[in-house]
């Protein structure tokens, strides 16, 4: 391989990390800025993160516990994403529409379901081992 297309590759390897960045500082902006659900998860995970310290034992379960609040937070994403799409469509309602938004809904609590159940487990064991 000559020397240019490295170099050239190299370049646009670099752009496009510096491209990602500049727009998933963009989407997280919007999303505080836009939606009142992602700010009060933000808000709550930032208070609960030193508790989940204090409460797990081992790096696994503080693993556990920080990785289960980022996935409320990666769905809550794909949800106000989701609903942005579907607002984009039209204002008219439509059952495909109601479907979607119903859905991404669905997917942001059960996030929030199997984080509650990560943290009862672990503060059960932390609690009553």
């Amino acid at each position: 391989m000559r020397l240019v297309n490295m170099i050239e590759k190299k370049d646009t390897l670099i752009r496009h990390i510096m491209n990602a960045f500049v727009y998933t500082f963009a989407g997280l902006k919007a999303a505080w800025k836009n939606e009142l659900a992602f700010r009060t998860e933000v808000i709550i995970i930032l208070i609960l993160t030193p508790v989940g310290i204090w409460l797990g034992r081992s790096t696994v379960e503080w693993a556990l516990l920080i990785a289960s609040c980022l996935l409320i937070l990666i769905t809550e994403l794909l949800n106000s994403a989701l609903e942005a799409v579907v607002d984009r469509i039209g204002p008219q309602r439509h059952e495909l529409s109601k479907r979607a938004k119903d859905m991404g809904s669905a997917a942001a609590f059960i996030s929030m379901v199997a984080a509650a159940v990560v943290w009862g487990i672990i503060a059960i064991g932390r609690f009553l081992a």
